[in-house]
């Protein structure tokens, strides 16, 4: 990996719930040594990327992510093409739901919904969702460029027991989301959350992210799983449609086969 791509790698360790890091807890976060982490946010700093906070000497994103923010969404209006479509998800199942878009070999969060209907709701607070461990990781590797499989491999890391950490159970995984045209993760990013993805696609006719739903495990009945899953994949067709895209039909009939068996 490039020393740029190392430095712009610790801008996704900034999320709501962490929009401040000082210096050693990014050492610690992005497991780097400290001279070598300043250096990166040196660089990053004066590109404008993050900016250091007078007061506290933490590190926040800078100004210059905002034009370049403001320039995604003008040129590929994702967020518009899923509002409406992630709107009636959320309504539909009552719990939290979530679009990702991959870039390069990462999947970022790009919009969320909380659950509408219960206080007890999964909350998504991650900038970049783990190939290895989540559904719409497992979504990405399986519908997604070759590479993913590769990459998702060289980060592994256990999130809680149910995390696959070896390259065969993270095979089994993706050829199950291939079989189903959906990802699934029965508890192994978060312990107490079950997601189900389905993936999106562009004018480009590639992969271009997930939909996703996460629920709190003691919900997740076999009748809410069947809901979830006809939503996804309603979902998954508008936004594909709205970006331009058109569902490959391996994946309709992936669909077509899942739904059929219940």
């Amino acid at each position: 990996m490039s020393s740029a791509s190392k430095a712009l790698e610790l801008l996704s360790l900034f999320s709501e719930a962490k929009p401040e890091i000082g210096l050693s807890e990014m050492c610690r976060l992005a497991k780097r040594d400290k001279a070598t982490t300043y250096r990166h946010l040196q660089v990053l700093e004066k590109a404008g990327f993050v900016e250091q906070v007078v007061t506290s000497k933490n590190y926040r994103l800078g100004p210059a992510l905002l034009q370049l923010g403001r320039m995604r969404e003008a040129t590929v209006p994702r967020k518009a093409g899923a509002e409406t479509a992630l709107a009636t998800l959320a309504e539909k199942t009552g719990e939290t739901v979530h679009v990702t878009v991959l870039s390069g070999l990462t999947l970022f969060a790009l919009m969320s919904r909380e659950s509408p209907k219960h206080s007890t709701r999964a909350v998504i607070d991650v900038t970049t969702f783990p190939l290895h461990a989540t559904a719409s990781g497992f979504c990405a590797v399986a519908f997604g460029p070759d590479e993913l499989l590769a990459a998702a491999c060289d980060n592994f890391e256990a999130f809680t027991d149910l995390t696959p950490m070896t390259v065969e159970a993270l095979e089994t995984l993706v050829a199950t989301a291939r079989t189903t045209g959906m990802g699934l993760s029965i508890g192994r990013f978060e312990e107490e959350i079950n997601s189900l993805s389905a993936p999106i696609f562009d004018q480009t006719g590639q992969f271009a992210g997930a939909v996703s739903v996460a629920s709190v495990a003691s919900r997740f009945t076999p009748e809410l799983e069947n809901i979830i899953k006809a939503e996804l994949i309603t979902a998954s067709r508008e936004i594909t449609k709205s970006w331009g895209g058109v569902i490959p039909t391996v994946v309709e009939n992936a669909w077509a086969n899942a739904m059929s068996s219940h």
